[in-house]
């Protein structure tokens, strides 16, 4: 790969199946025990909270009445409200003489529930572990109570049921006074059928139903404003402004996708949270020249030691993500060897992941996320004036020279060092986009596609090295000529990857320099 010239190659490029950072990649999840917590019950729900008046009625829709509660809810939080902050609940929730806590995280437009039996007096520790990147060892304790009656129809049609919808009347307790109420409408999906929620929706706010605020119960009963992202920056705003808002919006991803990294059920939690420590840490390399050296590295070795945490809990999804692609072309003698190979896989991965535990739940990474809020809030300055646009044109000339020093067949190791140069000219072009507009924005989208394809490249290095120690390792003749098989099927990968990277050079190439020279 030359930056000056390009060699055609074929169409057929393979299939990397490595979409950029923050896009979506399959991978494996653990069972439904999670965390270091068993016992716990998780459901992924997905629904809309309309508003609505004390007299609103619900118009005639076909289905069946639901049972009227009586639910009693007693929410925990720190004093500062940091869990009702960032949009999560923790509740001790009593019907009649049964009592369970439930953790509500927030996943998108659904929500993760997660129960746990335990007191009604103190939070178990399988929940408040979830949640430690938030609370990060303040106490928690009663911050509201609320009674709750509910009333609702299960909703059906011709597909079946559809959705329960659910009228709640809340009253919010001061001891046993009734401080004040309010009425919510949830609508909860029981299947994927946008259209059909979609109509749902309509009728109900023909009936007089109103977009809900997006505030959970929690938050409307204390009275505390929605929790939002933080408004933009303005693109003329000085570089340190600029490289404090990128700070902290990276930080905000990675805690808030760590409890569902603890959890374990959705690999990509782990994914957005390793992908956000990568770029904080790239921030800070890339922003040298502003910051002061003794303030900021000592950061970026602590980004390091979490990012090596977290990575190999991540590269084993995966890899055992992309070789159960494989298995459906296996023979049936072929797939029960694969089992095998499979299942010593999985067993790293569990000792992978009871090593991430461990650190998510250290005093180390607790006052890393310490440091690193401060940071956010107020990073070391230097008093230099170096713009963010010239040092993303800096990275970028680097990454033009590693591309020109390239043999004609470079080297695995190669290529992966030229993925890292790649890595720090994107993510120095993140920083200055707001500054340079469009032209930063095309090469963005163009560095992501090279990425992809160096890390496509990457993941079947790794895997094939991976399989031929599992061949010269197992007992099996059988499972050595399968695990030798599927290692051939990953070099073809790689060097199909290989034969798609001089034309995506050579876009990429056109973009830089309209971008940055």
């Amino acid at each position: 790969m030359r930056p000056t010239a390009t060699r055609p190659g074929p169409r057929e490029t393979g299939d990397p199946g490595r979409p950029a950072d923050g896009g979506r990649r399959p991978g494996v999840s653990d069972p439904p025990a999670a965390g270091r917590g068993a016992g716990l019950k998780l459901t992924l729900e997905r629904g809309r909270a309309l508003g609505v008046g004390r007299g609103f009625r619900l118009p005639a829709l076909p289905g069946t009445p639901l049972s009227p509660r009586r639910l009693t809810a007693v929410y925990f939080d720190t004093r500062d409200h940091r869990l009702a902050r960032a949009g999560i609940t923790l509740r001790h929730r009593r019907e009649g003489t049964a009592g369970r806590w439930r953790l509500t995280l927030p996943r998108g437009d659904a929500r993760l529930e997660v129960e746990a039996a335990g007191a009604a007096a103190h939070p178990p520790a399988a929940l408040t572990r979830l949640v430690l990147a938030h609370t990060r060892g303040h106490p928690l304790g009663p911050v509201a109570t609320t009674r709750t009656r509910r009333r609702g129809l299960r909703v059906r049609d011709a597909g079946g049921p559809l959705a329960e919808v659910a009228i709640d009347d809340v009253a919010v307790l001061t001891g046993r006074r009734v401080a004040r109420r309010f009425a919510a409408l949830a609508v909860d999906a029981r299947r994927d059928d946008d259209e059909g929620l979609a109509a749902l929706e309509a009728r109900l706010r023909r009936a007089g139903a109103r977009p809900g605020d997006g505030r959970p119960p929690v938050v409307q009963a204390l009275g505390l404003a929605r929790p939002s992202a933080p408004p933009p920056v303005d693109p003329a705003a000085p570089a340190g402004e600029q490289l404090r808002a990128m700070l902290a919006r990276q930080l905000a991803a990675l805690v808030a996708h760590d409890p569902g990294t603890r959890v374990g059920t959705d690999p990509e939690d782990l994914h957005h949270m390793r992908v956000a420590t990568r770029r904080l840490r790239a921030f800070l390399r890339v922003a040298r020249p502003l910051l002061d050296r003794r303030w900021a590295e000592p950061l970026r070795r602590e980004l390091g030691w979490l990012g090596d945490a977290l990575g190999p809990v991540r590269d084993l999804d995966v890899l055992l993500a992309g070789l159960a692609g494989e298995t459906p072309t296996l023979g049936s003698a072929d797939r029960r060897a694969f089992r095998s190979l499979h299942t010593r896989l999985v067993q790293e991965r569990q000792r992978a992941r009871g090593a991430l535990l461990e650190a998510l739940e250290s005093p180390r990474y607790l006052r890393l996320l310490e440091r690193m809020e401060a940071a956010a809030r107020a990073p070391r300055f230097t008093g230099a004036g170096a713009s963010l646009p010239a040092l993303a044109a800096r990275e970028w000339r680097k990454l033009r020279r590693a591309a020109a020093r390239l043999p004609a067949t470079p080297s695995d190791a190669t290529l992966h060092a030229l993925r890292i140069r790649g890595k720090r000219a994107r993510y120095a072009a993140e920083l200055a986009e707001p500054a340079v507009g469009r032209r930063a924005t095309r090469f963005l989208r163009t560095a992501a596609a090279l990425q992809d394809l160096l890390g496509a490249h990457q993941d079947a290095v790794v895997t094939e090295a991976t399989l031929r120690r599992l061949a010269q390792t197992t007992a099996s003749r059988r499972t050595a000529f399968v695990a030798g098989r599927l290692a051939e099927r990953q070099r073809q990968r790689a060097a199909a990857v290989r034969r798609a990277l001089d034309s995506t050079w050579a876009k990429l190439e056109r973009r830089g320099a309209k971008a940055w020279e």
